[in-house]
């Protein structure tokens, strides 16, 4: 109606009149109530200091504020603020036949295992070690460093075993640093199975790598490393907050410490996973 008003000259009236329209109709405009401002700008903040997350986890983190409010209107609030959270593409794969990853019924059952590369501002590469627990989805470490050997694995896992205890199955790919005569005799010494993943084939250690994405996405590619000390800072901070606060959508939402909570008082509830190999 603005557009016929400017190009024929005509007044508001004259032009609702002729076009069968009622002038109120053209008037109205949608008064949101003063608690959606207030909303809005709570979404806003919570979603520039979490830039990777979607409005599902904007809104439980609300949810865990006290906010009830409904994920409909999160999502209209957060799409006209213009927050929504650009998708990197991936590549495409071949289409084979994938087979349901099976999820542990209990902690401690199985570990996944992984590397993931990264560098510094110096262009320097770094090499963290990943560990998370199958069924809790607990981060037990991110070890950063320059370079982690079989021995230094180990290691690593001897420290993780004094407060957790020993796993039943660790699951890794085929890495020189997981196949090693050192990560073997530690197996073998502590009664763990070490389950190796076929060669060019990932998502047989779908846990690890879907953790993986999420650790690129939310830390490593958020944050700029001037040193390797400064990179242990941000990586901590980051497994801490993953696993206290960051909600995760196949634990109910809950985060993995919750839901390590919830399990030993019995009161946790199972919800298929949707990871496949």
């Amino acid at each position: 109606m603005e557009v016929m008003c400017e190009i024929t000259g005509l007044s508001q009236r004259r032009a609702c009149r002729l076009a069968g329209l009622s002038l109120s109709t053209c008037r109205y405009s949608v008064q949101r109530p003063a608690a959606d401002a207030q909303l809005s700008l709570r979404i806003t903040e919570l979603a520039l200091e979490r830039r990777r997350f979607g409005y599902r986890r904007i809104w439980q983190l609300l949810r865990r504020e006290g906010l009830h409010v409904n994920h409909k209107r999160v999502y209209r609030i957060y799409h006209l603020n213009g927050l929504g959270v650009k998708r990197r593409r991936r590549r495409k794969g071949l289409a084979t036949e994938r087979l349901p990853l099976l999820r542990p019924d209990a902690p401690n059952l199985t570990w996944s295992m992984d590397f993931v590369m990264d560098s510094l501002a110096s262009g320097r590469r770094i090499k963290c070690l990943t560990c998370v627990d199958d069924f809790t989805k607990e981060c037990l470490t991110i070890t950063a460093a320059f370079g982690i050997s079989g021995v230094q694995v180990a290691r690593i896992l001897d420290g993780l075993a004094l407060f957790r205890g020993y796993p039943a199955t660790i699951r890794t790919d085929q890495g020189p640093e997981f196949t090693c005569c050192a990560l073997e005799q530690w197996a073998f010494e502590h009664g763990v199975e070490l389950r190796l993943i076929q060669p060019g084939k990932p998502t047989q250690n779908g846990f690890i790598e879907s953790f993986n994405g999420r650790f690129r996405d939310e830390c490593l590619n958020e944050h700029w490393f001037s040193d390797i000390l400064h990179a242990r800072k941000i990586i901590n901070d980051w497994r801490q907050d993953y696993n206290e606060s960051r909600p995760h959508s196949s634990l109910n939402y809950q985060t993995p410490l919750e839901f390590a909570a919830c399990w030993r008082n019995g009161k946790h509830e199972e919800k298929p996973t949707d990871i496949t190999n």
